[in-house]
This record gives structure tokens, sequence and C-alpha cells, in this order.
């Protein structure tokens, strides 16, 4: 077959990309493979993940026996382990809200593993659900005002992390006292109390093991289990980071109390020597530019020290 100009141009193009599709396995200057992230010579070797361990959740076991349990398990290590993006912010903001997460915890009675729900939640950070959920610990409107929560124009406190956390301890201790079980708990937050035991009621369920549940609470302990097994081993999973990777928490900083109302946010910041971006970034539970507060009521505010 003769070979006209395109196909030359073509033939060259692909030489050129081969080239630099080695080079970037290559190191610049010893011309040897790059170790990358796994000391393999590739950035990440895709393998199976072993289920062939023990695992457990808020210190209750999961039957790796059970081949459903085991397989369902196995999907959602593969899914997170290799879903590289929103693994790896995550695990980079760990330090920074669990600082604020992991204390209230245990003053308030809850398994540590909890952490890990709110990394399945929202990625640790204050997203927004096509429901309307919001915050760490995506609490819809009318939940989180029934654990006090206020949620106004002006103030939702769904994205205040500390208060949102102690909401959450509160929704949690209600489950586990109805279902004697943290691992059907974490079923309730994300399905709702009632619905999970009519489900059970009609199965005549006794345990998590045993209910046949929707697609998405089907998955989720399985998530929450498959995020605390990344998250606490992630060099095992590919993941390399150094001290300076992760997000540094965010508590040098200074408490005002603001008993009164406020007509511009960014007066205010200006006032207290930083600006109206840093003054949400620090407290993004404030939701409008202004606060009315004609009862007078005390909100702390928090400005990173200069």
């Amino acid at each position: 077959m003769k070979l006209n100009w395109f196909n030359w141009l073509s033939f060259f193009i692909l030489l050129g990309g081969l080239a630099l599709t080695v080079s970037s396995f290559l190191d610049p200057e010893t011309g040897k493979h790059n170790e990358g992230g796994n000391g393999k010579g590739l950035p990440q070797m895709i393998t199976s993940v072993t289920t062939n361990r023990a695992f457990s959740f808020a210190g209750e076991d999961l039957d790796m026996s059970n081949m459903d349990l085991r397989e369902r398990l196995d999907r959602e290590l593969i899914v997170n382990a290799y879903y590289h993006s929103s693994t790896l912010l995550s695990l980079k903001k760990t330090r920074r809200y669990f600082a604020v997460i992991e204390p209230i915890l245990k003053e308030e009675g809850i398994p540590d593993d909890f952490k890990y729900l709110a990394v399945a939640e929202s990625a640790l950070m204050n997203a927004v659900s096509s429901a309307g959920a919001r915050g760490v610990w995506q609490f819809m409107e009318a939940t989180g005002k029934e654990y006090g929560l206020e949620i106004n124009s002006e103030v939702d406190e769904r994205n205040h992390l500390e208060k949102s956390t102690r909401a959450a301890c509160r929704y949690l201790k209600s489950y586990y006292e109805r279902f004697g079980s943290w691992q059907l708990a974490a079923c309730g937050y994300n399905m709702g109390g009632p619905r999970l035991a009519r489900e059970m009621e009609v199965q005549r369920a006794k345990t998590f093991a045993d209910v046949n549940l929707n697609s998405e609470t089907s998955r989720y302990l399985f998530r929450i289990v498959a995020l605390k097994t990344i998250l606490e081993d992630p060099a095992a999973f590919g993941y390399q980071l150094s001290d300076e990777d992760y997000y540094s928490p965010m508590d040098d900083v200074y408490e005002l109390t603001v008993d009164a109302s406020v007509v511009n946010w960014g007066d205010f910041a200006i006032k207290h020597g930083t600006n109206y971006r840093t003054l949400k970034l620090y407290n993004p539970w404030l939701k409008d530019n202004q606060l009315t507060n004609r009862s007078g009521k005390k909100y702390t505010v928090l400005i990173p020290k200069a």
C-alpha cells in the first residue's frame, strides 16, 4: 500500500505518543524505571483487594465466611481504592476534620469508626445533595432542626462542624437504642429508622446480615468499612502521602462572641483583621452577608490569628 503524507504524519504522531508514554515511566536522569507510588515501576498496580482477613465496624465483626457480605465488601473496597481523586482528597482532609470529630465522638460515647460515616456521606466537605441534605454529616433540614441545629436564611448549622457532629451523635444514639446494633444504626442513618424498622419487621430480620435493603443502603455500611480500611492504611492501596500533603487543622484561631445584629459581615471581617472570604471559610455556617439577631442570641465566630 502506498503511504501518502497523511499516513506518514499519523505514523510519526503515533511514534511520538509511544515515546512520551514510555518516558513518563523513566527517571529523566538515570533512564531507569520511575518508582512511582508503589515502588514497582508504575504509579499504582491494579490488583484485586483481599477480603481474606477480619473486618469490623464499631466493634461489631463482619462475617467474611458469608459469601454475600464478603462480595459486597469486595465491591466497595475496589470502587473506593480506585476512585483516586475522591479518596485522595478525603485522605488529605482527614487531619483537619478528624481533629474536630474524634474528640466529640469520644465525649458523646459514639464509636470512633463513625468518623468514616462522615467520609462516606460527604467526602469531608460541606456538600449539598440533590435531595437538599447539607454539611459534612448530610442532614436534611427537618432532621437537622429536630436535633437542635439552627437553619434559616442567614444561618445554617448543618455546615457547623462541631454542632452538626454533636447532632449526628444524638441521632446515631437514638438508632442504637432502637436497634441494639451500630451496624443497623448506620443503616438507619442512611435510610431512616422508621423505614429500616418496617423492612426488618416484614422480612423477619434480626441482624444486618439478615435484612435485604435498597441498593444505596445495601452498599452503605460496606462503603464505610472500605473507606475505614483504606484511610487507616493508605500505602497498602498505593496512596503515598507525606506529612505536608495533609491539610492542617484550622485551629490557629480566636473566638469572638456576637450577640447583636451584624449589618455586613464584610465590614465585620475587615474590622477584625481578616476578609469576607476567610471569615466564611472558617465559619461556613454563616449563610448570608448579614445577621439579624434581634433576640440577642450568642454566636461564636472564629477569626484566624494574624
